[in-house]
């Protein structure tokens, strides 16, 4: 496949989701392997959009989603090995607080507008501090370093959170997801038509991008199975 041939992936995922991390990496090594120009844009959704501004205390957000300790154990040790298996280090333990993710989503999508690059950056960096570092990502001053360390004027970011900006926007767009029929994530939309749900392993998601290239290269995007 020539390296001319560009596709479009939007990723709707929550920055608080596991998933959504381990679908990052898969989809990383997924473009690594094929020789077309996969140009990614990160698109919004709330696992829990009732989570306060503030956030929540994790601990007991999780017992009451959950039951028990036993069942929060179980689902941290299933997702673990496949974490480290994708070169990331869940510390499950250090996040003390469940963030309500929707300033994060705001930052995510003033980072699209810098570039895809910045974007990009910017949502590792999200994923990174919450899962790896237990860092509240609901908090406005870890919103602006992160922003800052993609590539973003910090002071501009540190402005604008406290203000509406773009919130009915970002919220606009998790209805849109919602109304697609998207119900989890991470949601991998290839060329706005096709979807890739869940964490699928790298050679899933590199197979379905051949296949819309290939459609797209041939101008039978709207008849392919994919």
């Amino acid at each position: 496949m020539s390296a001319e041939n560009s596709i479009t992936v939007d990723v709707v995922s929550d920055v608080v989701c596991p998933w959504c991390f381990i679908g990052q990496k898969r989809l990383d090594k997924a473009i690594a392997a094929v020789d077309i120009d996969v140009h990614v844009r990160w698109r919004p959704f709330q696992l829990d959009p009732t989570i306060p501004p503030a956030g929540m205390d994790r601990r007991q957000y999780m017992l009451g989603k959950f039951g028990s300790e036993e069942r929060i154990r179980e689902i941290h040790a299933r997702i673990e090995p496949l974490g480290e298996a994708e070169g990331i280090h869940f510390a499950f333990g250090a996040i003390k607080v469940a963030a309500n993710t929707l300033d994060a989503h705001r930052v995510i999508r003033w980072a699209g507008a810098a570039g895809e690059d910045v974007q990009n950056r910017l949502v590792r960096r999200l994923f990174q501090l919450n899962f790896e570092e237990g860092v509240n990502i609901g908090d406005h001053a870890v919103l602006a370093k992160a922003a800052g360390e993609a590539g973003m004027d910090a002071s501009v970011v540190e402005t604008l959170l406290p203000t509406d900006a773009d919130v009915e926007a970002v919220r606009n767009e998790i209805a849109t997801a919602s109304r697609m029929g998207i119900t989890g994530v991470p949601c991998f939309l290839l060329e706005g038509k096709y979807a890739v749900m869940g964490a699928q392993d790298a050679d899933t998601l590199a197979d379905a991008i051949r296949q819309v290239a290939q459609a797209k290269a041939r101008g039978e995007l709207e008849t392919a199975a994919g």
